[in-house]
């Protein structure tokens, strides 16, 4: 009788500590907008493939032993090539992060993602999301169909990390091919390598190692929870564009874009974000009509500070930031000023 109530007892402590484990998980959301990760090619071997096209539902079930790592949940937002990826999108992942977090559902978020702008979701995020819980987006540079596809070990290594605990408050994040980056300072850097993206100026913010994150630095800049943007459900966001200069660049694309009213445009010049005598005369012209700018460099990495050849105060300068990224930056600023102080300050911060 005594070796009977023992066994019974030893099986309701292997219950219930097997129970209070699985609540231990830490609840994961994986929010997929499509891209290559969720892409399908006709051969293993095609460089051919359609992307967007498998559910989350079934990407999940393709990743061993990703269950183990948390409690997942996934939401299909859209199902896209990236380069498709429009503000509605943008907004709507907002709102469903932050649903997820104020209404305490979630403990970290995934978003699967295309690759082409990736890094310009995750960098609106990073500005616009007013919570300290992890946000991670990873992608794959393979379809799923693919010989040696990155897209499941991608995301086994975002789940992962949404999941730890250091990395909360580090903002929104990138992860691929092992490398954790910030959302601030990544981008893409290879069109077909999967080992695609870098942070030129300031490096990767760490790794992850058998599942777990390895951090070497932080990011300093402004984000997240400090961040002053706050974003509406019906928000219009200000037009903003990118016009490249380069040898003997015309003034006809600039031109244009002042005329149809856009109100931001930012200069991705050529060395330490320097234009043209032409370009020179419609700055000019379209600031008088209440066009602002923003001078930042097509060079990879170095930046553009206020010590450069073409220094004028009413045109900011991006810093560090790329100008696909100056451009997010520029449409957020303006909604709080127009003042060509007032978004310097903001570029300083962020």
């Amino acid at each position: 009788m005594k070796t009977r109530i023992l066994l019974i007892a030893a099986i309701l402590f292997t219950a219930f500590s097997t129970a209070g484990n699985a609540r231990q998980k830490p609840r994961i959301t994986i929010l997929a907008t499509g891209g290559t990760i969720a892409g399908a090619a006709q051969g293993a071997a095609s460089a051919s493939y359609t992307p967007g096209v498998i559910s989350i539902e079934n990407i999940i079930e393709s990743v061993p032993g990703i269950r183990d790592l948390a409690s997942l949940d996934g939401i299909q937002i859209c199902n896209i090539s990236s380069q498709n990826m429009e503000p509605a999108i943008w907004l709507k992942l907002l709102f469903t992060i932050d649903s997820l977090f104020t209404n305490n559902l979630a403990d970290g978020v995934v978003i699967t993602h295309g690759t082409d702008t990736m890094e310009e979701t995750a960098y609106f995020l990073n500005l616009t999301v007013k919570h300290s819980k992890p946000v991670v987006l990873t992608g794959s540079m393979r379809p799923s169909t693919s010989l040696s596809a990155d897209g499941p070990f991608n995301l086994y290594n975002a789940v992962a990390l949404a999941g730890s605990a250091s990395a909360a408050g580090k903002g929104v994040m990138v992860v691929m091919n092992d490398y954790i980056f910030s959302a601030d300072d990544v981008t893409k850097s290879n069109t077909v390598n999967p080992m695609a993206f870098s942070s030129p100026n300031l490096g990767p913010l760490g790794y992850m190692r058998d599942g777990i994150p390895v951090f070497y630095r932080a990011p300093l800049t402004r984000h997240t929870v400090n961040s002053e943007f706050v974003i509406s459900r019906d928000e219009h966001l200000p037009q903003v564009e990118i016009i490249m200069s380069y040898a003997f660049s015309s003034n006809i694309a600039i031109k244009a874009l002042i005329e149809t009213g856009v109100d931001g445009i930012v200069l991705a010049g050529v060395g330490h974000g320097n234009y043209n005598r032409d370009i020179a005369e419609e700055l000019e012209w379209g600031y008088a009509r209440g066009v602002r700018f923003v001078r930042s460099s097509r060079i990879i990495s170095g930046g553009v500070d206020k010590a450069a050849e073409e220094f004028d105060a009413k045109y900011p300068v991006a810093g560090l930031k790329s100008p696909q990224k100056a451009r997010i930056l520029l449409m957020l600023a303006m909604t709080q000023s127009k003042r060509s102080s007032e978004i310097q300050r903001i570029f300083d911060e962020y």
